[in-house]
């Protein structure tokens, strides 16, 4: 049998914390007189940390030296830890343990693609880190999203082509990761809006039947 892996992102895959990333860069651009709202953070999707503090501190006209835009965006950081302190395993999408029991059940290779330097906290909340294979850490990869750096990693971390990987994502950046990656692109969330991926779901809960079994 021919050995496969499937590569997820986290934010608004396997569970939403969108909504506490928004709050925590909501909090910091008001803190600095500069303004952000939902479109923002919709931009940011997918995007580390760095290049979304540059792309708030852009509204401004203030020039940061690199040790303050550090000490930000570890304002940003703490305040988001804070918030997602009382995340659950009651906060995993529909669809995802199903599909991580079957990927299990199929000696699949499971593995973690997320610019979130915070996603090993995160799966220790929702208590599924022992369900993944390979967790790649984001801090230790050049480039972010749209590269496909962090992809790459976790198949070399399998030893395995792309061409035997499908990655899960809900950004735009993230499928256009994956498909430079050369991988099959699974698009959970908008279909006009993830138009890159092979298949779009409007939700995790069709993985098993709709993407994992016909690959």
């Amino acid at each position: 049998m021919v050995q496969k892996a499937c590569i997820f992102d986290l934010d608004g895959v396997i569970t939403d914390t969108a909504h506490y990333h928004f709050l925590a860069w909501q909090r910091l651009a008001h803190s600095l007189g500069l303004p952000f709202d939902e479109d923002d953070n919709h931009r940011l999707k997918g995007v580390g940390r760095m290049e979304s503090l540059d792309y708030i501190l852009a509204k401004g006209t203030t020039a940061y030296s690199m040790d303050e835009r550090l000490a930000l965006a570890q304002q940003k950081n703490e305040d988001y830890k804070t918030l997602i302190g009382g995340i659950t395993p009651a906060d995993i999408l529909p669809g995802i343990v199903e599909a991580l029991d079957w990927l299990k059940a199929n000696n699949w290779r499971i593995g973690l693609a997320s610019a979130s330097r915070n996603a090993p906290q995160v799966l220790a909340s929702l208590e599924i880190t022992g369900a993944f294979d390979y967790v790649a850490d984001a801090g230790a990869i050049p480039k972010g999203k749209p590269a496909p750096d962090i992809f790459l990693d976790v198949a070399r971390a399998f030893g395995l082509p792309s061409s035997q990987c499908l990655g899960v994502e809900d950004a735009a950046s993230g499928v256009a990761a994956i498909k430079a990656a050369d991988m099959f692109a699974a698009g959970i969330g908008d279909a006009d809006i993830l138009a890159q991926a092979d298949i779009v779901l409007p939700s995790p809960e069709g993985l098993v039947e709709k993407v994992l079994k016909p690959f």
